[in-house]
């Protein structure tokens, strides 16, 4: 695969990725949770209820799984509404 081409499935994975964050952020909306997007629409910034640092929530694992909590909490990206509802949960702590 030459340059040009590899540069442009990395553009297509990168449209992807950030599809799934925005499909996470209209769950979590739906849950009252606070969340936008940043970087490019390459992660997910939760904003917990009460005033504390924000959690950041990417996709990783070749776009497989939703992660936060460097890396140590994940949920897979084919179940946007359990993601949301895992991270709802795990904000209000």
């Amino acid at each position: 695969m030459n340059s040009i081409m590899a540069a442009a499935m990395a553009g297509f994975e990168q449209i992807h990725e950030s599809n799934m964050l925005v499909r996470l952020r209209d769950q979590l909306t739906k849950h009252g949770v606070n969340a936008e997007l940043r970087d490019n629409n390459s992660v997910l910034m939760v904003h917990p209820p009460e005033p504390s640092l924000p959690v950041w929530v990417f996709v990783g694992y070749g776009g497989v799984y939703y992660s936060w909590q460097n890396a140590e909490k994940r949920h897979p990206t084919s179940d946007p509404e359990g993601a949301a509802s895992v991270l709802a949960e795990y904000i209000a702590r």
